[in-house]
């Protein structure tokens, strides 16, 4: 068995942080291209290479929108394809909701518009569980162009069913996700959707789901359709594994990722006996709580198997997701 002190998440570390783990960097890299902060005083770079976080800074005299409202003064708003929104104030008690109506109010300016990151912050601005979020239905009906929202956090976050022709990925990043979002989301229609990421978490933290909410939103969604699954940071792991694992559709997908869950050998073995799990090209299990047997039959299967981060129940058999606080 080994542990480990911190993992290279594709974007941002998560490090230990008591028990469970916690995002300790901001994003690096967005839509492709290196992430920026925007500061007033410093010129621009080029937006074909670069996308830019509007944050503030703790004590900052500067309100989130004042940064905004200056960023889209200063910048080609034409040629602004993608956005990334930081730290706002006091995000523990207030949303982001004036910065998603500004943006609302300037879609004319901004046609190039295609992805889109609000509440890029870290434990050290603002514990994932205590962000507070907004509504998204009005930012997705006003950009129908859009093709990627990734959002982190879930206290207060509203997503009503809705229908977006262009959205290809979302991504939803939470220490526990509240199953009213599931059964909106398994509502709404979204015929290109390629990429889903859920954190699901834990029910300290708002997941209030189970197995059955999920097998009906990826039968709405028509999950065949999906080339990434990430049903990741899940309390109930093995569930979820043991039911995606007899799921036809599987086998139409690329990637499934359970990562950052407390998935033990229960869950190892539906996989690993799954024929629609052999088809994939890249299964995903980090941060996992399985034995050194069931580790090294799933690294058997002819796919790429990632099981980095093995871990130990503790003595009353607790495991922890990754990110739960």
């Amino acid at each position: 068995m080994k542990h480990v002190n911190s993992t290279r998440h594709p974007d941002f570390y998560i490090s230990h942080k008591g028990s469970a783990m916690t995002i300790g960097d901001h994003q690096e890299s967005f839509y492709g291209k290196r992430v920026l902060t925007y500061q007033p005083d410093k010129p621009l770079q080029p937006l074909e290479t670069h996308v830019y976080r509007i944050a503030t800074e703790y004590d900052d005299e500067r309100s989130l929108l004042d940064l905004l409202t200056s960023f889209l003064d200063q910048v080609e708003t034409s040629k602004l394809d993608s956005l990334i929104i930081g730290m706002w104030t006091d995000a523990y008690e207030s949303s982001p909701q004036p910065v998603l109506d500004l943006l609302i109010e300037r879609r004319d300016a901004l046609p190039a518009l295609r992805a889109l990151f609000i509440g890029d912050i870290t434990y050290e601005e603002c514990e994932i569980s205590w962000i507070i979020q907004g509504s998204y239905q009005p930012l997705l009906n006003a950009f129908p162009s859009l093709e990627v929202l990734r959002i982190r956090g879930s206290n207060g976050l509203e997503i009503a069913p809705f229908e977006h022709a262009n959205l290809c990925e979302l991504a939803i990043e939470c220490g526990g996700l509240p199953v009213a979002i599931v059964h909106n989301l398994t509502q709404s229609r979204l015929p290109r959707l390629a990429h889903l990421e859920l954190w699901l978490g834990t029910d300290e933290y708002g997941f209030d789901g189970g197995v059955d909410d999920y097998a009906k939103l990826l039968t709405a969604l028509d999950a065949s359709r999906l080339r990434y699954l990430g049903l990741k940071d899940a309390d109930i792991a093995d569930d979820v594994a043991i039911w995606v694992a007899s799921q036809p559709w599987l086998a139409e997908i690329d990637t499934l990722d359970l990562s950052m869950g407390t998935l033990g050998d229960a869950g190892a073995a539906a996989l690993f006996a799954s024929d629609y799990v052999r088809q994939l090209k890249r299964l995903d299990v980090s941060h996992h709580y399985m034995s050194d047997e069931w580790m090294e039959k799933l690294q058997s299967l002819p796919i790429e198997v990632i099981a980095d981060e093995q871990l130990e129940a503790d003595e009353d058999d607790w495991r922890y997701v990754a990110v739960g606080e």
